[in-house]
């Protein structure tokens, strides 16, 4: 007799879509405990510390609201953290049951999935965290297998043109189709650009989630990884492909196009166009306007808990306190094109070398080192006024601009 067939159970359902919501909802109430609630704890006590000091010096010594207060702190301090911890462990026990459905079911929570990864996506690595990320091409919010069937599926109208989309630090893929500032003339939101070049150029779009937190090396090895798999089992042959990075996503496709390659799986041949958007090639303020915070506040006792989790950010985003090292190479065949975005008119504004575009300055996002010399001798660079950092996710003029340079690379290999 034939057993019946059964069908998998909340287990086995959660095993296989990955991490749940509730796995999510432990790893904040860790963090709440660890951090938050440790900080508010050294706040306190250091606080209450020097009222105590002044109160027993007074006294002569340690007063009776000074030992009661420090009884009292402690026990609520203590059962707050006892009920955070506990809280943590039945989320993940429910999670285990496949309670709460998987995280990644809709775009909200793949976006709260890629910030966690941004902001500590090395120690969910470290931890085996079932929220880390796995570098991976995406099709409709799920990874694709690089195997023929698998992108034969995902890609039924497959050519031997590859366009390559990396996000930014915190980013998902989703990120290329937000909303264009300015909108077209008719007054509609224009696609994304992979989807325009696919209509357009003819074109195949390819996204690539990334795990920003882990060290931009690291993730630029695996990206080259990726890619030689990509083009070895691509259903059509692959004759060109073009890499586009917006913000960090640009200095992981530098670093993937430095990994030295096996010459029969070396995907750099095929690279026409690097395309880098924002990307901050001489580092980020902001990091290191937080880098010394952190170094200010670990000064200041009352400000050090805030210092201690900061401390805690990710190594990918420390990474971009300095950007990356000098010996990163170029793909010397590679047309290489940088996208520059100032809230100012005038890249030449004062506030072009500081604000720049929100997030990146005008002189790192187009490569200009301090004495003028250019980091990408003889590459094209584009300056769009008026715009902020996310703008080049979606912009009318750097689509024009990113559709001629790829038409070029298909007119050059057919003349």
């Amino acid at each position: 007799m034939t057993p019946p067939v059964r069908s998998p159970g909340r287990r086995e359902r959660s095993r296989r879509e990955g991490a749940g919501v509730l796995e999510a909802a432990a790893l904040a109430t860790e963090h709440a405990e660890s951090l938050v609630l440790s900080a508010a704890r050294d706040i306190h006590g250091s606080v209450a510390g020097r009222v105590h000091r002044l109160v027993d010096g007074v006294a002569g010594g340690t007063t009776v609201s000074h030992r009661a207060h420090d009884g009292i702190a402690g026990a609520v301090y203590g059962g707050i953290g006892l009920g955070l911890k506990a809280a943590a462990r039945g989320l993940r026990a429910a999670d285990r049951l496949g309670l709460g459905g998987p995280i990644e079911a809709s775009p909200r929570g793949r976006f709260v999935v890629s910030a966690v990864n941004g902001l500590i996506g090395d120690r969910l690595v470290e931890d085996e965290s079932p929220l880390a990320i796995t570098m991976a091409v995406r099709h409709r919010g799920r990874d694709v297998p690089i195997d023929g069937a698998s992108l034969a599926a995902a890609f039924p109208a497959a050519t031997d043109a590859l366009v390559v989309f990396v996000h930014g630090l915190c980013e998902t893929e989703h990120y290329w189709d937000r909303r264009s500032r300015p909108r077209t003339v008719d007054g509609t939101t224009a696609p994304s650009y992979g989807a325009r070049l696919a209509t357009d150029e003819g074109w195949s779009p390819v996204y690539v989630r990334v795990n920003t937190g882990l060290p931009i090396a690291e993730s630029g090895v695996a990206l080259n990884s990726l890619l030689a798999d990509l083009v070895d089992a691509w259903p059509t042959g692959v004759r060109r492909i073009a890499l586009v990075g917006h913000s960090m996503g640009g200095l992981i496709v530098r670093s993937a196009c430095a990994v030295s390659t096996a010459a029969d799986r070396d995907w750099t041949q095929r690279v026409t166009d690097v395309v880098l958007l924002g990307a901050p090639h001489l580092g980020s303020p902001v990091e290191r306007t937080i880098a010394r915070g952190v170094t200010v506040f670990h000064k200041v006792p009352e400000l050090s808990p805030f210092a201690r989790i900061f401390d805690q950010r990710s190594v990918g985003v420390l990474d971009l306190h300095d950007g990356p090292a000098d010996e990163i190479a170029h793909v010397p065949h590679a047309r290489y094109h940088l996208v520059a975005a100032t809230l100012t008119r005038s890249p030449r504004h004062p506030l072009a070398a500081t604000v720049g575009d929100l997030l990146v300055p005008y002189r790192s996002a187009a490569g200009l080192l301090p004495n003028g010399e250019e980091i990408f001798p003889g590459a094209d660079v584009l300056h769009v006024p008026g715009a902020d950092h996310f703008d080049l996710l979606n912009h009318e003029q750097v689509y024009a601009a990113l559709r001629g340079w790829l038409r070029h690379a298909a007119q050059e290999e057919t003349g």
